[in-house]
Parts: C-alpha cells; structure tokens; sequence
C-alpha cells in the first residue's frame, strides 16, 4: 500500500515537472520569437527612415516596441517613432509621442533628449508669434526645464539659445502692445506692458525703450519723481544709447538746442582747419 502511494505520488511530480518544463521551454521560444519579430520591426524602421518614407518609419518603430515593451529597444523605437514624425515636421504626433514616453519612462536615459526635442517640436511650430503664443510658452517651458534639470549637457546650451529668441519674441509682443496703449493715452495698461518687459525679459534688446517709455508716461503724468527714478536706472545701464539721450531731453529742454549748436560749431572749426591745411600745400 504504501509503495502504490509512493509510486502514484511520483508519478504526479514527473508530470507536473515534464508540463513544466515544456511550459519554460515554450516561455522562453515565445520570448525568443517576439525578440526576434521586434528586431525586425526596428530594422525595418530605420531602413524606411533612411528611405525617407518617415512615416512608415514611425509606424513601424511603434510596432516594434509593442511587441517587446520589456525590451531595452522599447523605448529607444519610442523615441525614433517620435524623431520621425518631427523630420517630416508632424509636429502634434511628434508631441504625443514624446509626451507618452515621458510618461510610460520617466527614468530613461534618453529622457533629457525626449524634454529637447518635445521643447523644439513646440518650438518650430512658430510661425507667427502673435497668433503662436500657445507654443511659445510651450516651447519656454520645456527649455527652462532642460536647463534647470539637465544644465551640464549640449542640450542645455542650445536651450539657453532658444530661450533668448523666445524672450526677445514675447517682448517684442509687449512692447507692440504697449506701444498702441501709449499711443491711445491709455497710460495704466502702457505701464503695465512695459514693466513686464523690465521685470521679465530685461536681457532682451528692448529693455532700453521700455525705460525710456515709463519714463516719458510718468513725466506726462506729473510724476517727476517716479520718471526720474527709471531715468536714472536707464542712465546708469545704457547711458550710450539712443534712448538715453531721448531721456536726457526730456529733462533737459535745452540740450538738443545745445548739442546741435556744438555740433555746428565742430563742422565749422573743421572747415578752417582744411581750409589752412590747403593753404599749406
């Protein structure tokens, strides 16, 4: 009796552990085929991206991590996928795509180059900026992002680049802006454009105007005391430029009347001086 238990009882293990075994060989011959079908799928896709069918190219990239999203080609298709529809300037599916793996591999390796080239898809969508504001603090948003995140790398120089260009865009927009309101005597909301341009995009080229503008509102206005406070402050960065001496007649009347005397004066002298060097000759 008990040996017919024994016997049963292995019997059963021998089973279990045959079913077993066929089950890991099974396992491991569908991961091998998978593995397999996913290479293909990403070969595929860089063959059709160097064709130049970049669309095809996508499609199959996105296959290609489908079929083995374990893999370590995973997110590496996922993002070829994504470079892809950026070459052929399908912008909206490059971002979703970014977007996607941003979210499904938020500690990829890569991760950097996905928040730069999310940041330049948003960023070549630019075409007029008064119409493309959406993707220019899109654009600025990522870029700043890349800089405070990942500041020791190429990406982060090409950001700060493209951050100038963006800041020097939405100040120009200000001062557009501003410039309209000034016309109109509409002095608050002037006021408010050009010291958004001072507080937020004072690296930018139109930093000197807009100074120069408060303070021709404020001496308008009566304001001696406020006009003189940003004439000062313009003075004292930019005292060579135009906008300076715009400022300085303001409150000076008498300067131009002045200036162009000395001026006068200097061609004169410069005159006699030719005159008694051919004399000379």
């Amino acid at each position: 009796m008990n040996f017919l238990k024994f016997f049963i009882i292995s019997l059963i293990i021998l089973f279990n552990f045959s079913c077993s075994k066929e089950t890991i060989k099974g396992s491991k011959l569908e991961e091998k085929s998978l593995n397999l079908q996913m290479i293909e799928a990403y070969k595929e896709g860089l063959s059709s991206l160097e064709g130049g069918d970049v669309l095809f190219a996508a499609k199959k990239f996105n296959e290609a991590e489908i079929l083995y999203p374990q893999s370590i080609w995973a997110p590496r298709a996922a993002l070829m996928a994504a470079y892809s529809y950026y070459l052929q300037d399908y912008y909206g599916d490059a971002v979703a795509e970014l977007e996607r793996f941003i979210k499904v591999y938020p500690k990829h390796e890569n991760l950097d180059y996905a928040y730069f080239l999310l940041a330049t898809s948003y960023y070549e969508q630019i075409i007029d900026e008064k119409k493309d504001l959406q993707s220019l603090l899109k654009a600025k948003e990522n870029f700043l992002l890349i800089q405070n995140n990942y500041p020791n790398t190429d990406y982060a120089i090409d950001s700060s680049f493209k951050l100038d260009l963006i800041n020097d865009t939405l100040a120009s927009k200000e001062m557009y802006i501003g410039r309209y309101y000034f016309e109109k005597k509409k002095w608050i909301s002037a006021i408010n454009r050009f010291r958004t341009v001072i507080d937020q995009y004072s690296t930018t080229i139109y930093t000197e105007e807009a100074l120069h503008r408060l303070v021709e509102i404020h001496y308008t206005l009566g304001l001696e005391d406020e006009a003189e406070k940003y004439a000062q402050l313009l003075g004292y960065n930019f005292q060579s430029s135009k906008w300076y001496e715009k400022t300085y007649i303001l409150f000076d009347r008498n300067y131009e009347l002045n200036n162009n005397k000395n001026r006068t004066k200097e061609k004169k002298t410069n005159s006699l001086i030719k005159r008694i060097k051919s004399l000379l000759k």
